[in-house]
């Protein structure tokens, strides 16, 4: 892959993946985007990758927001098409069939906050902002926002957040469940290693069909949810993973996983 504004390598099976703008905050453009696009299209493809951090170059942002030099002076279509491509990537992301997780290390604001929603966990750092601020310059959020907010902290909170284009700190953010744990800056990433770590030893199989229950189960009505839900755990039946974990539990032992690949 080439990439130009974004870092990728992968250690001991985790992707680490990081926006290298740091001279802009690492705010999202055209370019990134289609990089993004690039490197989570490879992640999925990879077996050698188990799962994801997702974070943003230099200790001042993940993502500051989308690119406004850049958004200024575009055209409807040209925004509609930015914004496009843009929800793709999202999609992508929150798609992906390894657990993705974001370190918020510093501001996470319109695109930024958008990009940490579509992750599976967030984790921020004690200096970590985020908020919606795209009211403050006539528009609205285009990159998702106004759809997973309010999925994860609710209709109401969401649209306080939008609405105000008020920013949060680490603390209020895990206080009304927009960011799943908070960490010193320097334990940052350290964090996110031991979330993924955990992960890992669990069946890959049940932890990428329980991330598909629970995405498939948001776009549909309860009912239609609760029968795909019962379609997916009856496939977990036929693994070696589920004979693996149940026998490990009844014989009081730790479940070998790994060795069932």
């Amino acid at each position: 892959m080439e990439l130009i504004n974004v870092k990728y390598k992968v250690k001991d099976f985790t992707a680490y993946v990081t926006i290298n703008r740091p001279k802009a905050l690492n705010a999202l453009n055209i370019d990134v985007i289609a990089e993004l696009k690039t490197v989570f299209e490879h992640i999925e493809a990879d077996d050698g990758v188990t799962g994801v951090i997702l974070t943003g170059e230099g200790e001042k942002a993940f993502v500051a927001g989308a690119d406004i030099a850049q958004m200024k002076d575009m055209t409807a279509l040209e925004s509609r098409a930015m914004a496009a491509a843009a929800h793709k990537v999202m999609n992508s992301i929150e798609e992906c069939s390894k657990p993705v997780i974001a370190a918020i290390n510093g501001f996470a604001l319109g695109g930024g906050c958008e990009l940490a929603m579509a992750c599976d966990i967030r984790i921020a750092s004690e200096t970590a902002r985020m908020g919606q601020p795209e009211v403050n310059l006539g528009i609205i959020p285009g990159f998702g926002g106004t759809q997973r907010l309010p999925r994860l902290v609710g209709k109401g909170m969401a649209k306080y957040l939008i609405l105000t284009a008020g920013m949060i700190d680490a603390a209020e953010a895990y206080r009304i469940g927009l960011v799943q744990k908070v960490a010193a800056p320097s334990e940052l990433i350290a964090e996110c290693e031991k979330v993924l770590a955990a992960i890992n030893q669990k069946g890959p199989f049940a932890v990428k069909l329980a991330k598909k229950a629970i995405n498939n189960g948001l776009e549909a009505d309860q009912k239609s949810a609760l029968n795909n839900e019962i379609e997916l755990f009856s496939l977990t039946f036929a693994t070696d993973e589920q004979e693996e974990g149940m026998a490990a539990f009844l014989e009081k032992r730790a479940a070998d996983f790994k060795s069932k690949k």
